[in-house]
């Protein structure tokens, strides 16, 4: 796989529009899309660092959620434009940690924040060291 040197991008903000299935019968956000919103903002980030979750995999890298934490602040409505922060906070030898915010762009209110510890597996589940490239490089 041709692999960027290292991640050149820490931080990276996606819009939402929730959708109707993602809304209970008062049009308000369900808790549990909060987590698919997350991985949503990951797998963005790490595209723009030119990176694909099928790449790491075909090279024998996994990552799996090992701890996940939401603070709800404010409800999300449905069809409702609203923007997610994903910034990569730590990386280690076995894990990243990311940090969210999501928030609605018309008033600047924060309606959830929340955090992700990744775990580095192998194809067979087994911890595995952080691929050198997936460190932060001098941006």
């Amino acid at each position: 796989m041709d692999f960027p040197k290292h991640i050149g991008i820490k931080t990276h903000t996606i819009s939402v529009v929730p959708r109707y299935c993602e809304t209970d019968q008062g049009g308000v956000v369900h808790h549990s899309v909060f987590p698919v919103w997350f991985e949503m903002g990951r797998t963005e980030l790490l595209r723009i660092n030119r990176v694909a979750y099928r790449d790491l995999e075909a090279a024998g890298v996994f990552f799996v959620v090992a701890e996940l934490a939401v603070k709800y602040r404010s409800a999300a409505f449905y069809d409702e434009a609203l923007e997610l922060t994903t910034e990569c906070s730590k990386v280690t030898a076995a894990k990243i940690e990311h940090v969210y915010t999501l928030k609605r762009p018309s008033s600047g209110l924060i309606l959830a924040q929340g955090s992700t510890i990744l775990a580095c597996v192998d194809e067979n589940g087994k911890v595995r060291r952080i691929p050198e490239f997936m460190y932060p490089g001098d941006s």
